[in-house]
């Protein structure tokens, strides 16, 4: 289909709806935005937005190549980071002490328990895409049903595309005042389809390709929940699929969240037919996470350092050298995560953070008698770091 973005407009759709007990008194009929089919879109950009995606996906090569097999750590604090800040982006915010808990499973609150589960959903996505290359609705629906499992109000619907109509804003009982309203169900399937088969082309330039697929998925909006969350991680398959990046996962979402409404606004322009206001959002968001993630990496070794230095030094293959290199990727411990991932008796994992305790490489996360946890700040105040320079540094590009 040839489709030219500035001239696109959404065609209406009506359709009757009833959602929840007063929809029939308030509302019999709304229109629907049919967005139209990408699979064989070629998007015209101009010399210089064309480059800026160029040249965002070589500093993401770049990064990958010199540290993604030898900094393992780097990918783990990455991350975690985009999940947490795309999280924060749908108003979902913890402590990232809490957060640690709820990725240990010793007992968090809900928001901490939604961010821990969009990390798992984010790394089944890019794992899928590594594995398979290709993005498929098997992986799709997992990460959905990984990201609301935990969910008590949400749990019977995750992993599963949606029957009913849904809208972006208004409220919960009427689209009335809505931002958004997608397309109605039974179109959800074909719409999707014709998303797969773009996202799995390999003619397309990949961040290019990265930012329509995100945008169309928030467009067909094909879950009742989780939209934006699996929409984002989208972002990261499709960079992995096409090999832009092979091991590390730069945080984007960072970069997005410092501009919330301005991002809001650019998925709002594309629904409009024009595409490159996100596509230059995406490169621009790419190219600074890359460039901090340059620092964050050069900061890790020397916390690794510092560490040795704290407890006197250690051998390599000894317990405390391993659970220092584990503390890199793994900030948040107790004696049973340490015991799993080093293979060693809990006793001996206990002893081992008490001697780290001792060092003040670790620090024991206050409130956390009955399950208690285990903090490297500095490795978390890093991960907190990374994310306020990115949004820093995409606050000040934009005020220039």
């Amino acid at each position: 289909m040839d489709w030219a973005p500035h001239t696109y407009e959404p065609r209406p759709w009506r359709q009757r709806v009833a959602r929840g007990p007063r929809a029939d008194r308030l509302v019999r009929e709304i229109e629907v935005s049919l967005p139209p089919y990408v699979s064989g879109l070629d998007l015209p950009l101009d010399r210089a937005l064309s480059a800026m995606t160029t040249a965002s996906a070589g500093d993401l090569s770049h990064l990958d190549l010199v540290h993604g097999r030898t900094l393992r750590a780097l990918d783990h604090l990455q991350l975690r980071t985009e999940a947490v800040d795309s999280s924060k982006i749908e108003n979902v915010d913890a402590s990232l002490a809490d957060y640690g808990r709820a990725l240990l499973g010793v007992g968090a609150n809900a928001s901490a328990v939604s961010m821990a589960s969009a990390t798992a959903a984010l790394r089944r996505m890019i794992r899928d895409a590594d594995t398979t290359r290709s993005i498929r609705p098997e992986a799709i629906l997992r990460a959905h049903h990984e990201l609301f499992r935990r969910n008590p109000a949400e749990a019977h619907r995750a992993g599963t595309f949606r029957t009913t109509q849904n809208w972006v804003g208004g409220s919960d009982w009427s689209p009335l005042g809505a931002l958004h309203v997608p397309p109605p169900p039974e179109t959800v399937p074909g719409y999707l389809d014709d998303l797969f088969a773009y996202a799995n082309r390999d003619d397309v330039p990949a961040v290019v390709q990265a930012a329509v697929v995100h945008a169309q998925f928030e467009s067909i909006h094909p879950f009742i929940d989780g939209n934006g969350r699996i929409g984002r991680a989208l972002i990261h398959a499709v960079l992995r699929r096409r090999r832009a990046t092979r091991h590390l996962t730069v945080p984007i979402a960072s970069a997005l969240v410092a501009h919330r409404e301005r991002y809001f606004a650019a998925l709002g322009d594309y629904r409009a037919g024009t595409a490159a206001t996100l596509v230059a959002m995406l490169a621009t968001a790419v190219r600074i996470a890359t460039a901090e993630s340059w620092t964050t990496a050069t900061r890790l070794h020397e916390i690794r350092e510092s560490w040795g230095d704290a407890v006197g030094g250690s051998r390599p293959g000894t317990t405390v050298h391993r659970v220092l290199d584990l503390l890199t990727e793994a900030p948040i411990v107790n004696p049973a995560s340490v015991a799993e991932r080093v293979d060693v008796p809990e006793a001996e994992a206990a002893a081992v953070i008490d001697r780290l305790t001792t060092a003040k490489v670790l620090r024991r996360a206050p409130r956390s008698r009955r399950a208690p946890v285990w903090l490297a700040d500095a490795v978390l105040d890093e991960v907190a770091g990374l994310s306020t320079r990115i949004q820093e540094s995409s606050r000040r590009m934009r005020e220039h």
